[in-house]
C-alpha cells in the first residue's frame, strides 16, 4: 500500500511539476528578443486571436494556452490592441495580459513636421487606424470644430513632443493629447504676450513656424521675429521664403526665385499680405518662445551673412539692405571662384 501511494504521489508530484512548466515556464515560440501581437478592433474574436498567434509565433503551446484563455475567461472579452511580450514569458503571463488588455504603449515622437499629410503618415505608421483615417479627421472642419481650429490651422494644436498611446488609439484620441500639451503651454503670461503683440495663440504659433524655417541660429530668431512683426504692422507683405517653399510643396529648393514667386497660393507671402492660414511647420518651443518675447527693433530686412556661419545681417532701411545683399552676393561669387579653381587648376 505505501508503495502504491509513493508511486501515486510521485506521478501527481511530476505531473504537477510538468503543468507548473508548461504554464509558469518560457511560453513563447518565437527567436526574437521581443515580439508583437496585434488585436485589431474588428478582428477581436477567438478565431482571429489564434491565428495571429500562430502566424507570429508567440505561443509555443496552443493546447496549454486554450486552457489557461479559458480557465481564466479571456475569450468573454478579447481587449484589442498591441501586445509585446519578451523571450520566455510564461503563458500564464500572456494569457493574463491579453485578458488584463495591458497593452504595449506606442511612443509618437517627432520634431519637425512641415503638413498635415506628414502628421497623417506618422500617425499611419505607428497606429491602427491609417493615414487615410487620421488625413479625414485633420481635414474635416466639423471634427477639428471642438477644438476651435480650421483645417488649415490644425497643426497650430500640434506640438513637437514625445506622446504615448495604445496602439488602437483613435484619430480623435490622438489628436485630443497633442491639442491638450498644445493648451498647456499657452499659460496666461504667453497668451498675454502674444496678445501684445497683437496676435492670436494661432498667429503666433505661424510667425514662429517661419522663423523656425529661416533659420537654426537660437540667438537670431526673436530678432528675425521682430523683423516680420514690423512688417505686418507696417501692412508689408511678409515676403518669407518660406512660405513659398511651402506653397509649392517642394522643401528641396536651396533658392527662391522670380519663377518661384509666381505661385498661386494663400500661402505666397510675397502676393499676399499677412500671415499664411496656418503654420509651415512644427516650431520648437523655444522657437515660440522667441517670438513671444521677440525684441523692438526698426529692421525690416535681413539677408544672409557673407560669413556663411547661418547667420543674417539685418537693416532698417531697402538701401542699406541692398548694400548688405551686394556684399553677401560678392562673397558668395568669390567662394565659387575659388571652388572653380580648385576644380579646374590648369586653367
Amino acid at each position: 500500500m505505501r508503495r502504491i501511494l509513493l508511486v501515486l504521489f510521485l506521478v501527481v508530484f511530476f505531473g504537477a511539476v510538468v503543468i507548473a512548466w508548461i504554464v509558469l515556464g518560457s511560453g513563447t515560440g518565437f527567436s526574437e528578443h521581443r515580439k508583437a501581437l496585434y488585436i485589431g478592433s474588428n478582428a477581436a474574436t477567438r478565431e482571429a486571436v489564434l491565428d495571429s498567434l500562430r502566424a507570429r509565433k508567440i505561443i509555443r503551446n496552443e493546447t496549454a494556452f486554450l486552457f489557461l484563455a479559458n480557465r481564466l475567461g479571456y475569450w468573454d472579452k478579447i481587449r484589442p490592441g498591441k501586445y509585446e511580450f519578451s523571450k520566455g514569458t510564461s503563458l500564464l503571463s500572456i494569457v493574463r495580459a491579453l485578458r488584463n488588455g495591458s497593452q504595449t504603449p506606442v511612443k509618437l515622437s517627432f520634431s519637425k513636421l512641415r503638413t498635415r499629410e506628414d502628421l497623417a503618415r506618422l500617425v499611419g505608421s505607428h497606429f491602427e487606424c491609417d493615414s487615410a483615417a487620421m488625413m479625414r479627421f485633420l481635414s474635416s472642419p466639423d471634427s477639428l470644430r471642438s477644438f476651435d481650429v480650421t483645417p488649415e490651422q490644425a497643426m497650430t494644436l500640434v506640438f513637437p513632443d514625445t506622446y504615448t498611446y495604445n496602439w488602437n488609439t483613435t484619430p480623435r484620441r490622438i489628436y485630443r493629447k497633442l491639442a491638450d500639451v498644445a493648451y498647456g503651454f499657452w499659460s496666461s503670461d504667453h497668451t498675454a504676450r502674444a496678445k501684445a503683440l497683437g496676435l492670436s495663440k494661432g498667429e503666433a504659433y505661424t510667425l514662429a513656424s517661419i522663423v523656425e524655417e529661416e533659420t537654426n541660429a537660437s540667438k537670431e530668431k526673436g530678432t528675425i521675429a521682430s523683423v516680420y512683426l514690423n512688417r505686418l504692422h507696417k501692412g508689408m507683405a511678409l515676403g518669407a521664403d518660406p512660405t513659398i517653399k511651402f506653397a509649392l510643396h517642394d522643401f528641396t529648393l536651396k533658392r527662391i526665385y522670380e519663377k518661384h514667386l509666381a505661385v498661386v497660393s494663400p500661402y505666397n507671402t510675397y502676393r499676399n499680405k499677412g500671415l499664411p492660414p496656418g503654420p509651415i511647420c512644427t516650431p520648437s518651443r523655444k522657437t515660440l518662445e522667441a517670438v513671444l518675447n521677440a525684441p523692438q527693433t526698426d529692421f525690416l530686412f535681413f539677408v544672409a551673412s557673407p560669413s556663411f556661419d547661418g547667420t543674417h545681417e539685418f537693416s532698417a532701411t531697402y538701401p542699406e539692405h541692398l548694400a548688405k545683399a551686394r556684399a553677401y552676393q560678392q562673397e558668395l561669387d568669390r567662394q565659387q571662384a575659388i571652388r572653380d579653381q580648385s576644380s579646374n587648376p590648369s586653367r
